[in-house]
């Protein structure tokens, strides 16, 4: 039997997990960000308003792989979580082991695979997961600071390894990223959220 003083350390530590939690994220996110500047793009995880936009296109009932690039401390891993279907399978993939390591302690999702990466790796990675393809592919990466041909290498892996009818979604503070799409996708739909920090610009590829 657990005594009254074990029951409130208990308490206490739930209480404290749920306060690092909370602030644990703000100070993982910014601590990636301060590390690596060009490759988180933002100071702030992106709004409720931005995910929201960002994700409405989806068919939830057909997805049974979506992909995400750079998911930093998960701020759409757990909208993406709640849409995916029981079945389905949500693959993040970040070069920065600190976000990495957070995701592994913070989501505990059987359908949740975190892995640290290049997202130009994506094909390799999806077909060690078990699939032939995605079905969606979300980015936030910044493809305008991204080292030289990095963007191009991404926005052609993630071409090829999307289904025909899948999406490449994309949101950024500029339009680079659309330039590096173009190339591949003869459609891409686009979109633009005020509220968010910055205000974001959405595009959202599809695959004929």
């Amino acid at each position: 039997m657990t005594n009254p003083s074990e029951f409130a350390i208990q308490r206490g530590e739930t209480f404290g997990g749920r306060v690092a939690r909370l602030f644990g994220q703000w100070g993982v996110f910014f601590r990636g960000f301060v590390e690596h500047p060009r490759m988180v793009g933002s100071i702030i995880p992106s709004s409720r308003f931005t995910i929201e936009k960002m994700l409405a296109p989806v068919k939830w009932d057909e997805c049974q792989l979506f992909v995400e690039y750079g998911p930093g401390v998960g701020t759409f891993c757990r909208p993406v979580l709640e849409r995916l279907r029981r079945d389905g399978t949500l693959i993040v993939i970040d070069t920065n082991p600190l976000y990495i390591d957070y995701l592994k302690k913070t989501i505990p999702d059987g359908r949740f695979h975190a892995v640290l990466g290049s997202a130009a790796d994506v094909e390799e990675i999806v077909r060690a997961h078990g699939f032939d393809h995605a079905d969606y592919v979300l980015s936030g990466l910044p493809f305008s600071t991204l080292p030289d041909g990095v963007g191009p290498e991404i926005a052609a892996a993630t071409h090829r390894v999307l289904r025909p009818g899948g999406a490449f979604l994309v949101y950024q503070f500029s339009a680079a990223a659309r330039d590096f799409m173009a190339k591949h996708f003869a459609r891409i739909d686009s979109g633009f959220e005020a509220l968010n920090v910055l205000p974001c610009r959405l595009f959202w590829g599809w695959k004929d």
